[in-house]
């Protein structure tokens, strides 16, 4: 290299990107419910659920556990996760309460609202990329991060 030219400089992987990423994860190798990825060991892209396909998009493999990922890759994953919480709380709130503002179901999580019976694959992925577009609204203004 020479003097005169800049080093490549890391591109900043996004919560969108990483949102976007698990939507395009589960539309090539499916969708799963119940645990993160569908138990099957004859390939390295099972099914996975909504949280699982984040944390292949982030790690790029399956995990046993997410906070077995590299401190940065668990901020990355986290912060998809959170975005993900976000745009679900605005659209279907995932604790209910009842008329005087108490918590009935403290335990619906973005886990229980893809594990849904009634759920669907495409609801999923809609969720997904829907998510990355509002992350991508609140948060560039002219194509740059804030």
């Amino acid at each position: 290299m020479k003097a005169t030219q800049n080093p490549p400089t890391a591109v900043q992987v996004t919560p969108a990107d990483l949102l976007r990423m698990a939507a395009l994860y589960l539309r090539r190798h499916g969708w799963h419910q119940g645990t993160y990825y569908h138990p099957t060991t004859d390939t390295p892209t099972p099914p996975a659920c909504a949280a699982g396909a984040i944390g292949i998009a982030t790690a790029g493999h399956t995990v046993e556990h997410f906070s077995h990922l590299a401190p940065d890759a668990l901020g990355d994953y986290l912060a998809a996760l959170a975005a993900f919480v976000d745009y679900l709380d605005t659209t279907e709130p995932l604790f209910l309460v009842d008329e005087d503002g108490f918590v009935i179901d403290e335990h619906t999580s973005p886990y229980s609202w893809n594990d849904d019976p009634a759920r669907t694959a495409e609801d999923v992925i809609a969720a997904l990329e829907t998510a990355a577009d509002e992350w991508d609204r609140l948060h560039t203004t002219g194509g740059e991060n804030r």
